[in-house]
């Protein structure tokens, strides 16, 4: 297995879910490539596109690919598997977590939002692709998440009160995106270990797990 994190504007500070994932990671003795993107505070999608696709063709053919992007990094892999060729690296499996809402723009964030919503090209990219977003979230409404989740035909986590699932809302410290990682376990949890609302790709397929 071959680990691929990928964080969002303005990075991921030391608390982050994705630095303690790393680091849990490490421990366990799972590769898990973690890059810090070109211009964290002023991302240009041409640049971050190509440190990504240089990332994953480091990754070697016969490994199980792994992706957990947060924020403007699930953006970026949903312009990279708008954009992927016939060749180019295929994850197995790929956790998008709190994008920014499909009309949410920022004056220092050039090209990677808005981004494209393309059910085809996910499944181009990735084998599954799951989506995980907190409600009360600034920058991705409830309803804006179940728009995503409908339109790319994913199943999706709602974690409740979650907000932006960073730092500021205690993400930190995260078992179950090491649990889904490690094996896929579905659905997401939030820090405290309760239920979650899932979201079904089907129309209607709307319950609590």
């Amino acid at each position: 297995m071959r680990v691929l994190l990928v964080h969002g504007f303005g990075g991921s500070g030391p608390w982050h879910w994705q630095q303690w994932l790393d680091g849990r990671l490490g421990e366990l003795g799972v590769s898990c490539d973690f890059p810090e993107l070109p211009d964290r505070d002023h991302p240009e999608l041409d640049t971050w596109l190509s440190t990504l696709r240089r990332r994953l063709e480091r990754v070697p053919a016969d490994a199980e690919l792994v992706v957990a992007a947060h924020s403007c990094g699930a953006a970026l892999w949903l312009h990279h598997a708008a954009t992927i060729g016939g060749r180019d690296r295929r994850a197995d499996r790929v956790l998008l977590v709190a994008p920014p809402g499909p009309e949410w723009s920022h004056p220092d964030v050039r090209g990677v939002a808005p981004y494209p919503v393309d059910a085809h090209a996910l499944r181009r990219a990735a084998g599954t692709t799951r989506l995980v977003i907190g409600s009360g979230d600034p920058y991705l409404s409830v309803q804006d998440g179940h728009y995503l989740a409908e339109t790319l035909r994913v199943e999706m986590d709602v974690i409740p009160d979650g907000e932006h699932l960073n730092t500021d809302a205690g993400y930190g410290p995260w078992p179950a995106a090491l649990r889904w990682v490690l094996h896929g376990t579905a659905p997401l949890a939030d820090r405290f270990e309760t239920e979650p609302n899932t979201f079904g790709a089907s129309p209607g397929a709307f319950r609590l797990v």
